[in-house]
């Protein structure tokens, strides 16, 4: 049975409500295959291999609650690689799971407690984002509070989280978390304020990362700093962004990173917005005992530093830190399509020493990458997404990444999205 099967007769009781109650319903959903050609995609082509071709599908069926005092969201999602279940079948070894499933009530207009499992996705996704572009997203576990008033807004969220290795009713003592790539506690602080041409937001986040052996308790502790700001209301336009990470890393170590980002907007002629930005996230030199490698933990990091993925999506650029040359534009195409390009240059925030003669270091140019994506509407609720992007990679890309890749070859990715938002139900 799949995840819409399964989900129906909960979606008639809902669609039955009647539209006279004060409460708002809407039951929708998202159907959004992707196919993909990878011949270099997060790291360089590697000889004798056969290039990466697949299609994956995200299918979610979302309902959302709103009444006068609380409200919401249920997000079931599927996401399976197309072939991956026999046509006959009795198990199914696809990804079924909850997205979202979080409810909030309103102490009074202005203070809101949210509950659950939630997406989070604060100014432009850089520590906290909801991974969108993956078809399996990110979500986290916790509670938030809400703070908002005519002239700014706060958040607070807490978190604790534990594995299911010992289940109820059996877990009597121990709070060791294992097996699961996330922290063990965390507690941030958002705040935001905005004005006519200018808007500023503050992001403080502490996380404990579990350490030591299962029958100890021993968790290290590290803070994130910053700030997010955006200037200019009419044609001239920018962004300055400010991160700074320190206490300990989840390999004990002293932990000192930052990030710093700026960004130049302006229309063209007819109005074509060009961006010009610098993106610097630091390294770790070779020899360092201390880790000053910058890590934007829980953003969404596919939106930086080049679509291709070679930087902070889960793959490993050495710990050399990066810096990003970028200068991208959009352009509509008619009233329904438009066409994104972005040319990135990279260069390592730390010297590589080359491995022959480690008293020799590499050049810190890493490489060129050209991003395209065309998106064009075919009528509400329904999308074509379409991209190309390749990587003109240097002797040092090669140096930095794992495996056997080589720059001598094309390195190149491919793709094609469709995506359906069908709205099954409204009460609105």
């Amino acid at each position: 049975m799949n995840i819409s099967s399964k989900l129906l007769p909960s979606a008639l009781i809902l669609a039955a409500i009647p539209a006279c109650l004060s409460a708002q319903v809407t039951i929708s959903g998202e159907i959004r295959p992707r196919t993909e050609f990878r011949h270099g995609f997060k790291t360089l082509y590697e000889k004798n291999t056969d290039p990466a071709f697949f299609t994956e599908q995200r299918t979610r069926l979302i309902a959302d609650y709103k009444s006068d005092k609380f409200f919401a969201v249920l997000s079931l999602q599927d996401v399976r690689i197309w072939g991956a279940v026999s046509q006959v079948y009795k198990s199914d070894p696809s990804m079924t799971a909850v997205n979202q499933a979080f409810a909030g009530y309103h102490f009074t207009k202005n203070l809101t407690l949210e509950a659950g499992r939630m997406e989070l996705d604060y100014d432009n996704a850089r520590m906290f984002g909801n991974l969108g572009w993956a078809q399996q997203s990110r979500s986290h576990d916790l509670f938030k509070f809400t703070y908002t008033d005519s002239l700014w807004t706060l958040h607070a969220g807490i978190a604790f989280n534990q594995d299911a290795m010992t289940p109820e009713p059996a877990k009597l003592n121990n709070t060791f978390y294992s097996g699961v790539n996330n922290y063990k506690t965390m507690q941030y602080l958002w705040f935001h304020k905005s004005a006519d041409a200018f808007a500023i937001s503050l992001l403080f986040m502490n996380q404990g990362l579990q350490v030591g052996k299962s029958d100890s308790s021993d968790v290290e502790y590290n803070q994130t700093l910053g700030t997010y700001v955006t200037l200019g209301k009419s044609k001239l336009k920018g962004t300055i962004e400010a991160y700074y990470e320190t206490g300990m890393d989840g390999k004990g170590r002293d932990l000192s990173a930052y990030l710093l980002a700026g960004s130049i907007t302006y229309p063209l002629v007819s109005g074509v917005p060009l961006t010009l930005g610098v993106d610097y996230a630091s390294g770790t030199p070779a020899g360092e005992n201390k880790d000053k490698s910058f890590n934007p933990y829980y953003g969404t990091n596919h939106k930086f530093f080049g679509l291709m993925d070679y930087f902070f999506v889960g793959n490993s650029n050495s710990n050399s830190g990066v810096t990003d040359i970028h200068l991208s534009m959009k352009t509509g195409i008619g009233k329904t399509s438009a066409l994104v390009a972005a040319l990135h240059q990279f260069m390592t925030a730390v010297d590589i020493p080359e491995v022959v003669n480690p008293s020799v270091n590499l050049s810190k140019n890493l490489g060129t990458e050209i991003d395209l994506v065309y998106n064009i509407n075919l009528a509400k609720g329904v999308a074509i997404t379409a991209g190309y992007s390749e990587m003109f990679a240097t002797s040092t890309m090669e140096a930095i990444k794992p495996g056997n890749g080589t720059k001598d070859r094309i390195n190149n990715w491919a793709w094609l999205m469709l995506t359906f938002k069908p709205v099954f139900y409204s009460s609105k």
